[in-house]
């Protein structure tokens, strides 16, 4: 029944073979792919809902708990020698006010209550339903949660769509640091909605029945009580202007599924910054009972890009239902629902996730959905053919011994990872036949420390190098114990030389969204003290073929990562006053106290002492390099906008004088483009004045300026302008400064009004080297 394979063996190496980046001697060998990391994360509460581990495009971990959401964020930090993972925690609680859904006039609502929960017939059945009593019993908590695609929020980064126990489904958005805010309460809003049709269904009549009659109350109730949502990929969407030109706006639509089966499709314009980014809120009849679990269904062939809904139900069947994008650039929909699976075997759908892959002997882009259904896995493989839509299902079995618990799959390469109660994960690698799909089966083997824990859900990271699990204790000695803390662990699944080849042929070209290779990559460094001879070979013969400012990005992240592996960690906190003297006497030349303290230091000391000057040598190097690489981008802009005006925000003249100062800059085509600009100030110079004694600065760094009374300011690392205000951006990894306030998408003004919007973590990394900014920056795009 189920085509599948069951092997052990890693993707495409035999046993007792390395590959060529693992030579017989490689110490990561012995190590293999699944190692544990640190730190292991407490959770405050008991974990909640269903697959209570999310991880987010931009590097976040979400733990659904009975108190709240626990968020952590991974950072791959390159100002310290800590190998552990660097996460930063933040939580969102749950609201201590019960949601009640708006279901008509409150003194009706009151009455009907009064009523049913005195009708002997009807009351017991009415009185433990939660949905119709939303105060009965204590049920606080997270039921689901789901994060939007990267560039969604007002800092480009992942907006998170939250769902309690008590059926209330906001979404939220980390505007500040560390701090997370709710931007839409999507239960109020529906609510409100359902209100001014009269509870209607869309674009049909009011009904005539009022609370008093029960089965009007439960259609009122289940209309509008979400059970699962889920988000969009970013579309683009067109809008007429006044001048009755076309204008492409991002969108984002999110899907919620009710417990009767409808489906309200939210569409927002990006930024999503509240309720008045709502673009339209429509409703589909879906038509499945029962339902239990939602997923989008895109598929993109011959260029035209084709969604849907699928919706699993706690019965047994999954189909996929058309969603009509209006206005939708470069979107079609299906004509009518395709049924993946019919028959109603009670076997609960747990999970969904679709997948889009290329199937190697059709030469073409197909799509394929797996389904956990008890302790089985639902495939079904979708493709486009000349005959037209071709679907192709069946069901992995003897996958695990208990029903799985939580399932999730790697964006890259089609992975799915698969986690029963009983602690065993499963790896499922799809292998394409002529029309079918085949699966490698590959057991987990957990590290001592995580193995025959109670398993509760399991996440990957972006790009498949970490798989994160949120488990407690299991019985011990044939006992329960009292107090079972639940944790959040993290064990690698890649080594650090496939995270390595990875990056180097990467097709995204942004360091920030490789995060976990990255760290992977870290790791190593900071464990050995060195680059890898391999990596550095390969690193310098890609830059020096291609020169793509992303390598050179990942040259300085490996060299930073290398100079702070060579220092000692502190003995003491930093933070932390001395009380020793620290005054130093020295003689009357100077020479013998230097040349007394060279002598007491050991030959190891002065070797490490050459080897750090050597490296950060190094460092000013690749910087210096991608310091005029982003000149020259600034200074394009500023040539080709020829509507500048003269109180430009750019110090042109201070950045030409600057590139050209440096004798030993060779770059023809730099010079040529200054050329041209100079001819076109005609001599004109802005120079920019301290605000404080009205002095000039002269530009003679690129980090700061400087005036003659000693009066320092930062300058902006997108503009290179001096930045003498209060508000601007500082970047959390480097010591730079952007006075931006505003996301990607809006104008840039006053600081560069002659720039177009640019990307601020790409500037950034252009001149710092910094991939990641957290909440002060966002992503490229």
């Amino acid at each position: 029944m189920a085509a599948c394979s069951p092997t052990r063996v890693t993707d495409g190496v035999e046993e007792g073979q390395l590959t060529e980046a693992e030579p017989a001697d490689e110490p990561w060998a012995e190590l293999g792919p699944v190692v544990k990391r640190d730190p292991v994360i407490q959770l405050p509460s008991p974990v909640s809902g269903f697959e209570p581990l999310t991880w987010s495009e931009d590097h976040r971990l979400s733990a659904s708990t009975a108190s709240g959401i626990s968020l952590m964020e991974v950072l791959c930090d390159v100002h310290g020698n800590n190998q552990d993972l660097v996460l930063h925690r933040t939580s969102i609680p749950v609201p201590d006010k019960v949601c009640e859904l708006k279901v008509g006039p409150a003194e009706e609502l009151l009455r009907a209550k009064d009523k049913f929960s005195s009708d002997p017939s009807v009351s017991q059945s009415f009185l433990l339903d939660r949905v119709l009593n939303p105060t009965l019993g204590v049920h606080k908590g997270i039921m689901y949660t789901s994060w939007s695609p990267l560039g969604c929020d007002g800092n480009g980064l992942s907006l998170l769509a939250s769902l309690t126990l008590d059926h209330k489904l906001t979404v939220h958005s980390s505007t500040k640091r560390l701090q997370w805010t709710v931007v839409a309460d999507l239960t109020q809003l529906y609510g409100e909605s359902l209100e001014s049709r009269g509870y209607s269904v869309q674009g049909g009549e009011p009904p005539k029945a009022n609370l008093l009659d029960l089965a009007e109350l439960q259609r009122r109730y289940l209309m509008q009580t979400p059970v699962r949502m889920e988000w969009s990929s970013v579309c683009t969407t067109q809008h007429v202007q006044t001048n009755n030109k076309w204008k492409d706006v991002g969108t984002v639509l999110l899907a919620v599924l009710m417990e009767n089966g409808d489906l309200v499709v939210w569409q927002f314009c990006l930024p999503m910054l509240g309720k008045d980014s709502v673009v339209s809120c429509n409703t589909i009849q879906s038509g499945v009972s029962s339902p239990s679990v939602l997923a989008w269904w895109e598929y993109e062939h011959s260029g035209r890009k084709m969604s849907g809904l699928i919706v699993g139900s706690a019965v047994g069947p999954v189909k996929i239902l058309p969603v009509n994008l209006k206005a939708v650039k470069g979107y079609f929909t299906l004509r009518q629902p395709v049924v993946l699976w019919q028959e109603s075997d009670q076997i609960p759908v747990h999970n969904i996730k679709c997948i889009s892959l290329f199937h190697p002997k059709q030469n073409c882009n197909c799509s394929l959905v797996v389904a956990a259904r008890g302790s089985y896995l639902f495939w079904c493989l979708l493709l486009i053919s000349k005959a037209g839509l071709n679907v192709h299902n069946s069901h992995v079995t003897g996958l695990h011994s208990t029903p799985i618990v939580s399932m999730t799959a790697s964006r890259q390469g089609g992975s799915i990872y698969t986690c029963s109660l009983d602690g065993t994960v499963k790896k499922l690698t799809p292998i394409f036949t002529d029309m079918a799909v085949a699966f490698k089966q590959e057991e987990i083997v957990l590290p001592e420390g995580m193995a025959g824990r109670r398993m509760h859900g399991i996440a990957v990271s972006p790009n498949g190098a970490y798989l994160a699990l949120v488990s407690t204790a299991a019985i011990t000695n044939g006992q329960h114990l009292v107090s079972r803390p639940y944790q959040v662990q993290f064990v690698t699944l890649k080594t650090p030389n496939d995270a390595a080849a990875e990056l180097l042929e990467s097709q995204v070209q942004s360091l920030f969204k490789q995060t976990d290779l990255l760290d992977l990559v870290r790791w190593r460094v900071l464990k050995e003290k060195c680059i890898p001879a391999l990596l550095q070979e390969e690193l310098d013969k890609k830059v020096h073929n291609t020169g793509s400012p992303y390598l050179w990005r990942l040259k300085l992240f490996l060299v930073r990562v290398l100079y702070q592996s060579l220092q000692k960690a502190p003995v003491e906190a930093r933070w932390r006053p001395t009380h020793e003297d620290s005054k130093v006497f020295v003689g009357e030349g100077g020479g013998e106290g230097e040349e007394g303290v060279s002598k007491l230091q050991d030959p190891e000391s002065q070797a490490l002492e050459e080897k750090m000057g050597e490296v950060i040598a190094w460092i000013e190097a690749v910087e210096a390099h991608l310091t005029r690489e982003h000149m020259k981008r600034v200074l394009g802009e500023v040539y080709l906008h020829t509507w500048i005006t003269e109180n430009t925000s750019i110090p042109t003249r201070g950045v030409c004088d600057f590139l050209t100062s440096d004798p030993t800059y060779e770059d023809r085509a730099a010079k040529v483009l200054i050329g041209h600009i100079q001819k076109k100030m005609n001599k004109q110079t802005f120079p920019e004045y301290c605000s404080l004694c009205k002095e000039v600065l002269p530009f003679t760094d690129r980090k700061q300026a400087i005036c003659s009374n000693g009066h320092m300011w930062l300058r902006c690392v997108l503009s290179y302008q001096a930045c003498q205000t209060l508000t601007y951006r500082r970047c959390l990894l480097q010591d730079s400064i952007a006075r931006l306030p505003v996301p990607e998408g809006k104008q840039l003004a006053p600081l560069s009004t002659s720039l177009p919007p640019l990307s601020h973590s790409t500037l950034f990394s252009l001149s710092q080297g910094c991939y990641s900014l957290s909440a002060l920056t966002h992503p490229s795009p």
